[in-house]
């Protein structure tokens, strides 16, 4: 049975934020996820988990000036030191929340030209990143987000670069945050996906394709990926990342056999 975790970045939405902690654990809910918690101090935060025994399962790097189109920085030539000031704030911020796993964001690329150029920088970044992480006992992951539709430019699209990436790293604490919902845009055969990355995944993350609604909403079979997931021993965390059509309470029917509470 996959452990489900709450992002509170979308879900929940219909409360303000510290109080979304409380919302999550009442629907039985034992880990969450946050995008970007830069804006709340890491003690208000580790105040809301400890009140509602949750687990902080994942957080990003901050995506720089996000009003001017920033989306991360791992892989962006020029910028290596704002990368790592961001990188040292996550690490900051996840070891005061007990957070074993960020998300580094390799942001956008607007020229065809640099792509190659962005590939050794996020190289070069994750390598150096990891000896960071590593003296605070916290891996690094990698994901693939679709460049159709969510994030256009975003350097990081396929789950076959992103392997590549990490085999390149070389780093045992830098693996695969595999989002089901932009793979399946960008690539589509999950199962085979699942089954061929199992080694590198550190994290799966889940919404309905393709409007990025409830996981039951859309094309995607996802109990019968939960039961491959299974099957191959995977012992972490399912990141619940999208976007409730109403309000997430009452969209919680499909999480129901996986232990989560339709009525609080």
């Amino acid at each position: 049975m996959p452990n489900l975790a709450a992002n509170l970045s979308m879900l929940f939405t219909e409360y303000k934020f510290l109080d979304r902690f409380s919302a999550a654990a009442g629907h039985g809910f034992k880990g969450v996820e946050i995008l970007f918690p830069y804006e709340w101090s890491a003690n208000e935060i580790k105040y809301a988990l400890n009140e509602n025994n949750l687990k902080q399962v994942l957080l990003n790097t901050p995506p720089g000036d996000l009003a001017s189109g920033d989306r991360g920085l791992g892989a962006v030539p020029g910028r290596e030191s704002d990368f790592f000031s961001s990188l040292q704030l996550a690490l900051e911020f996840a070891e005061t929340l007990m957070c074993k796993r960020i998300h580094v964001m390799a942001g956008i690329i607007e020229e065809k030209k640099e792509i190659q150029e962005a590939r050794a920088t996020f190289v070069e970044n994750l390598k150096r990143a990891a000896d960071a992480a590593e003296r605070y006992g916290v891996d690094l992951l990698i994901e693939p987000i679709n460049d159709k539709r969510d994030i256009p430019g975003y350097f990081l699209s396929h789950v076959s670069d992103a392997r590549k990436i990490i085999e390149e790293v070389g780093k045992e604490n830098v693996g695969l945050q595999l989002d089901l919902y932009h793979a399946q845009i960008m690539d589509g055969d999950l199962e085979t996906l699942i089954r061929d990355n199992v080694d590198i995944t550190r994290h799966y993350q889940i919404a309905g394709v393709p409007a990025r609604h409830e996981p039951d909403l859309g094309e995607v079979n996802f109990p019968h990926l939960f039961e491959i997931i299974d099957s191959l021993d995977f012992d972490g965390w399912v990141g619940c990342e999208y976007r409730p059509v109403q309000t997430t309470s009452s969209g919680l029917d499909w999480a129901q056999p996986y232990g989560i509470q339709v009525q609080a």
